[in-house]
């Protein structure tokens, strides 16, 4: 298993798994919470993810909700652009993933700020996706939008296979919860998540406060924090390394009980 990831020469251990924040410089994404528009509302969400326990920080420009309309290319590359100069000038250190599934902004995030990791939602959609992340050296996030486990792992080995073709390095796997999966769809894939240690690769979940959860338990999503903890438990326990979430510090805590709970098998009574 690959436990490590290579971020601009950082090592990031996964030896014990950890958290993504999400950073949203959008006007409409699900959770009107986790919008932060402005140089004051973007460095405080920065520092927040970081000060809660947060590993990555995760810049999104381009709302990708169900039923949302895509912003454009320049509209996302503005966004994304604005964000990345106030993350980089309170957070220096930070470990940053930008959230695109456009190769151009992409390459502009990793050539004009040194992104750390490129998340793509579609599944490499955009033709030039896989040649860019490879050519620019920068672990690359795949999420898969095949609606059964079946699915997403022939589109993951079929990515995985191409990727290491163009020698991209660092790949991450991401089953895609709520992309192109109903509510029974989404728990199938829960309930069969261990299938994916197969490729013997890095696993991220993102499950916060959506649709799976708030359908199942006829809930807003400001209620549905208790439910994305329990499912990122369950996660974890399936072999998750990363969680993706809005609200850190619970994650942070569900990781710590999780990594003691697995340390104390290891250990035996005197």
């Amino acid at each position: 298993m690959q436990l490590t990831i290579n971020a601009r020469g950082k090592l990031l251990s996964l030896a014990q798994p950890i958290v993504m924040g999400v950073l949203n410089c959008t006007p409409d994404s699900f959770y009107a919470e986790s919008r932060v528009q402005g140089e004051d509302a973007i460095a405080r969400r920065a520092r927040q993810i970081l000060d809660e326990g947060g590993q990555i920080i995760d810049v999104g420009g381009c709302s990708t909700r169900p039923g949302s309309q895509s912003c454009d290319e320049t509209t996302e590359m503005q966004r994304v652009r604005q964000a990345l100069r106030i993350v980089r000038r309170v957070v220096p250190d930070a470990i940053v993933s930008v959230d695109t599934f456009r190769a151009s902004v992409a390459r502009m995030a990793i050539e004009e700020f040194d992104a750390d990791i490129i998340n793509d939602v579609s599944e490499g959609a955009d033709t030039e996706m896989f040649s860019t992340v490879a050519a620019l050296h920068r672990p690359y996030i795949y999420q898969s939008v095949q609606p059964t486990m079946e699915g997403i792992v022939k589109s993951m080995a079929d990515a995985v296979e191409r990727l290491h073709d163009l020698g991209q390095n660092d790949i991450i796997l991401d089953p895609g919860f709520g992309f192109g999966k109903d509510v029974d769809q989404n728990y199938a894939v829960l309930n069969h998540l261990d299938r994916l240690q197969v490729f013997r690769l890095p696993l991220l979940i993102g499950v916060s406060r959506k649709r799976m959860i708030r359908q199942l338990l006829n809930i807003t999503t400001e209620e549905s924090l208790n439910g994305t903890t329990v499912v990122n438990t369950l996660a974890l326990v399936k072999g998750a390394n990363i969680l993706r979430v809005h609200d850190v510090r619970p994650a942070v805590e569900a990781c710590r009980i999780y990594a003691k709970m697995n340390s104390a098998t290891h250990t035996h009574k005197e």
